[in-house]
């Protein structure tokens, strides 16, 4: 596989891991806080609507003591007695003993004048009979009047009682102290932007608000019909979005108004969603790293598991290309074996021929017995290659023999010298001094050296060097033998096959692809190794790594 084929494959696990892991962790959270919001809302809405419910029992309550109180007074008490200031001053300490509520305290008469006061303002002798609540209270019997600024030019309101004595009725009035009043109604705010305040039936502020309005002030938005029970809505005001709780008194048409912020009082869950935003993120972070991580590991192995396969793969395509060049060798090393053995015999009878003395007395004598030698050195020369065929084929053992390689490399260059003059190639050799013997197959060694370096002219051509250098490895119980060219070097491409039967870069009939291959198995049945590195335009060069061995160890 291309790297871009692992890097897809790693791609598509994380993706699908991701995603049937995130697809229900995100499910389950968003169903988790959906429920737990729609929980806490509804949690928040029933704790104003009780707060609201507390609040105006405790209103109504306040009311509800204060006109008993004042209904105990009227009815324990004589007309007669009550406009006596002294004895009604004594009655309002009284009073303000159980409560401090009240501002003051004053009898009027059935003509609507006040005939007794007790209180910080000068009402005595006022009259309020044409006053809507005078009319009031001698219609209901009582009566607990709006905010109102009144006589005495500043916001107020009052509770009456009236008792019938006789023919006559007099009405026993007090004043509430607003600030007592406003201060019971502001206790039901909660929060910095929680809000508490009274409106009568046509809007007007009864209480001070916290936020936005004035006493006495008319809110437009609140002309709310009567209902019953707790009303919780949630409305936007002045751009502000807030919830209200509202509910009517019982004793008086005034609402009772509380706000809250959802913002305010869902910040427990908004600090919750951002708690979970981030535990989430940071799962989702470790997820995401943690299958990255197993993933590419998972990827790693299997390319190392591709490459060693693929590597198994190309040893035995090897190994089977090498079992049908041996079978081929062999074949060849026989068919050419026995031509070699008829010429070598032919040789020698000719050679026989020419010991005789006419023959030897003829001119031309010399030629033919030179001519005789070489036939016969170049038949021995095919004979030895032709046992190394079939030693490659039949897996020959090599010969043991003491070897210097820096001697045989100098031999081998001797064979190719003055060809490489004749191409203008020059030839640098660097030996290391302290280079050991090694038992080895000098004749199979040769033969390496001989089709590398052949392999280096013929890549040079003309006008190139070729350095040859040897290094004692003493630590690693080898030598290495470098032999580098200059010449134009080969892409990834044939550096993989370099080593293949019948691969070859030359022109047709110039290569038969075995000289490397061969040299390949000599050398690693001579318990080495042999490396090439090449860069296009840069040269090559091939490394050959052979043990350092004594007799016994060989």
């Amino acid at each position: 596989m291309e790297e871009k084929s692992y890097r897809k494959l790693q791609w598509k696990i994380v993706a699908t891991t991701l995603s049937f892991s995130l697809i229900p962790l995100f499910a389950l959270g968003i169903s988790l806080y959906y429920q737990f919001s729609v929980s806490y809302t509804a949690k928040i809405i029933e704790m104003l609507g009780n707060r609201v419910e507390n609040r105006r029992n405790a209103i109504d309550l306040f009311f509800d003591e204060r006109v008993s109180q004042l209904y105990t007074m009227a009815y324990t008490q004589s007309f007669d007695q009550l406009k006596d200031e002294e004895y009604l001053n004594k009655v309002f300490t009284l009073m303000q003993m159980r409560s401090k509520s009240y501002v003051d305290l004053g009898i009027i008469d059935w003509e609507g004048y006040y005939v007794s006061y007790v209180g910080p303002y000068q009402l005595k002798g006022l009259n309020y009979k044409n006053e809507e609540w005078f009319q009031e209270v001698m219609l209901r019997g009582f009566y607990i009047s709006d905010v109102f600024t009144g006589f005495r030019k500043f916001p107020h309101f009052i509770l009456a009682v009236m008792r019938r004595e006789g023919d006559r009725s007099w009405i026993l009035r007090a004043t509430i102290d607003t600030e007592i009043f406003d201060s019971m109604v502001k206790a039901a705010q909660v929060g910095q932007r929680g809000d508490a305040f009274v409106l009568n039936r046509n809007g007007v502020l009864e209480t001070p608000p916290r936020f936005g309005g004035e006493l006495l002030e008319r809110l437009d938005y609140f002309k709310v019909s009567k209902f019953q029970g707790t009303r919780i809505e949630e409305m936007t005001v002045n751009g502000e979005n807030n919830i209200y709780g509202m509910t009517w008194l019982r004793n008086k048409d005034w609402l009772l108004v509380i706000k809250e912020s959802p913002r305010e009082e869902l910040m427990p869950l908004l600090r919750a969603r951002f708690l979970v935003i981030g535990l989430g993120l940071g799962g989702i972070l470790l997820l995401v790293v943690g299958t990255v991580f197993v993933t590419r590991t998972m990827i790693a192995r299997l390319i190392k598991a591709d490459r060693e396969k693929a590597t198994l793969d190309a040893g035995l395509m090897q190994s089977s290309k090498m079992a049908a060049l041996g079978k081929l060798a062999a074949g060849i090393a026989h068919e050419v074996n026995n031509p070699l053995a008829v010429i070598k015999e032919k040789v020698g009878w000719l050679t026989d021929l020419l010991s005789e003395e006419d023959i030897s007395k003829n001119e031309n004598f010399q030629e033919f017995d030179d001519a005789l030698r070489k036939i016969d050195y170049h038949v021995d020369r095919a004979k030895k290659v032709t046992h190394r065929l079939l030693g490659f084929a039949r897996r020959m053992e090599p010969t043991q023999e003491r070897v210097n390689v820096n001697k045989v490399l100098e031999e081998t260059i001797d064979f190719l010298r003055n060809e490489a003059h004749y191409r203008n190639i020059e030839i640098h050799s660097d030996y290391a001094l302290n280079l050991p013997e090694t038992t080895t197959d000098s004749s199979q060694l040769q033969q390496v050296f001989l089709n590398i370096l052949n392999n280096a002219i013929d890549a040079l051509d003309k006008d190139g060097i070729i350095t040859i250098q040897t290094v004692y490895c003493a630590r690693d119980g080898e030598m290495a033998i470098n032999i580098a060219d200059t010449g134009p070097g080969m892409p990834n491409e044939v550096l993989n096959k370099i080593f293949d039967p019948f691969f070859t870069t030359k022109e047709v009939g110039k290569g038969t692809g075995l000289g490397l291959s061969i040299s390949y198995s000599i050398v690693e049945k001579l318990g080495g190794r042999i490396l090439v590195a090449s860069k296009v335009g840069k040269g090559t060069t091939f490394t050959i790594y052979l043990p350092i061995m004594t007799q016994e160890q060989f």
